[in-house]
């Protein structure tokens, strides 16, 4: 009898089996390394930002008081908190001073900060120590730096007023933050304070990656330092400008903890901006959840055009992304 031949005999070669074909195994492993990448941030995106997103708005639809919490029933009311809330003058008053506060924020941190940025672009000895020593507002912790500005600005106590008293530039001390003027002054410095290291790095660096021999050129055609800085420097970090500016708008939008430890939102919500307002309104004693949800509303809507603009001038502009 003659033995029947293996059925895969035709690969058998020398008596010996070629391995067998693995290049589908790493795709197929690679793709289930992806997903195990992925799956976990698909899941913190959703818990932590999509759900409370989407339960925010849902809230701002309802009647959503200290009752609802107790009873489970918050009403559908449409456009109801949002009809309130554009109605009220305390919010308009919040509108007002969020554009004040941003404005006045922006202008003096990016025009400070890139004073700082061209000063620093020319090396000196203590150069990197000072720029060093910059850094200090912008690392410190928000509430940290509030607390400091509430205490230098202190009634009774406060470094400034006794500063102010021993030259003689004032009789009385000055009530800093219980005056609306000075009290919105007071949290401008403030937030000015920390915002200008931010300005200054970032508009640094976009100088430091200008070729030098732009510079030469300039110096050669008769140009100063004022020229070279309107027509060199000014031109060549444009991009890095925008994105600045943009993310400083963000950044600004949503400051709280500075507002909040140094004012609550006072004198007489002269200091409220619509981040402090909607806190208020929905933690601050008011329990208004479905109005607070509807002011956070409105300032995702205004942040998000921005964080748009921001990545429309990142995509537009490959290089600031370094």
């Amino acid at each position: 009898m003659v033995p029947a031949a293996p059925k895969n005999s035709a690969s058998v070669v020398g008596g010996k089996r070629p391995p067998p074909d693995r290049s589908v195994a790493p795709a197929a492993r690679n793709r289930r390394l992806g997903i195990g990448f992925i799956v976990p941030v698909v899941v913190f995106v959703a818990v932590f930002y999509l759900y409370p997103l989407a339960r925010n708005v849902v809230l701002s639809f309802q009647d959503y008081d200290i009752k609802s919490l107790y009873s489970g029933n918050a009403p559908f009311i449409g456009l109801g908190n949002y009809r309130r809330l554009l109605s009220t003058p305390a919010f308009a008053t919040a509108v007002v001073n969020t554009v004040v506060f941003v404005a006045g924020s922006l202008f003096f941190q990016f025009t400070i900060g890139l004073g700082l940025a061209e000063f620093f672009r020319h090396s000196f000895p203590l150069s990197p120590l000072l720029r060093s020593l910059m850094l200090i507002p912008w690392l410190l912790p928000l509430v940290v730096s509030g607390t400091l500005f509430r205490w230098l600005l202190d009634t009774s106590n406060g470094v400034v007023n006794q500063i102010l008293l021993t030259l003689h530039l004032i009789q009385a001390p000055v009530p800093w933050l219980n005056t609306p003027h000075t009290a919105m002054a007071a949290v401008l410095i403030c937030n000015i304070w920390i915002g200008v290291p931010f300005n200054m790095v970032i508009l640094h660096s976009g100088m430091q990656a200008i070729p030098a021999e732009l510079y030469e050129a300039a110096s050669l055609d008769g140009a100063g330092r004022r020229q070279q800085f309107r027509y060199v420097t000014l031109p060549q970090i444009g991009p890095v400008i925008g994105i600045v500016v943009t993310l400083g708008l963000i950044y600004t939008l949503k400051v709280f903890d500075v507002i909040w430890v140094m004012t609550k939102g006072g004198p007489a919500n002269a200091t409220h901006t619509i981040t402090t307002y909607a806190y208020q309104l929905s933690f601050g004693g008011l329990s208004e959840f479905g109005l607070g949800a509807a002011a956070g509303d409105l300032l995702i809507v205004v942040a998000a055009v921005f964080a748009l603009l921001y990545l429309r001038a990142l995509h537009a502009d490959p290089g600031a992304r370094a």
